[in-house]
C-alpha cells in the first residue's frame, strides 16, 4: 500500500511531487502542536494550583506549613 505516487526510489526526486503524506500541512500541524503544548501547560498549572489549595485546606495554613519546614 502506498500513500504517495512513488512506486520506486530509482527516479530523479526533483521530478517527484509528493514524497510523504500530508505535504503542505506542516505549518498547520506545527501550530496545532504548539497550541496543544501551551494548553497542556495551562491545564497543568491550574491542576497543580488546585491540588495545592486542596492540601492547604486539608492540612493547614501556609503558616503551619512554613513552621513545619523550619523544624526539619
Amino acid at each position: 500500500m502506498s500513500t504517495t505516487p512513488i512506486d520506486t526510489w530509482a527516479v530523479d526526486l526533483a521530478e517527484v511531487t509528493l514524497i510523504y503524506p500530508w505535504v503542505g500541512f506542516e505549518g498547520a500541524m506545527t501550530v496545532f502542536a504548539v497550541v496543544l503544548w501551551l494548553g497542556w501547560h495551562v491545564w497543568q498549572v491550574k491542576f497543580e494550583n488546585q491540588t495545592y489549595a486542596d492540601e492547604i485546606a486539608k492540612y493547614g495554613t501556609d503558616e503551619h506549613l512554613s513552621k513545619g519546614a523550619e523544624e526539619h
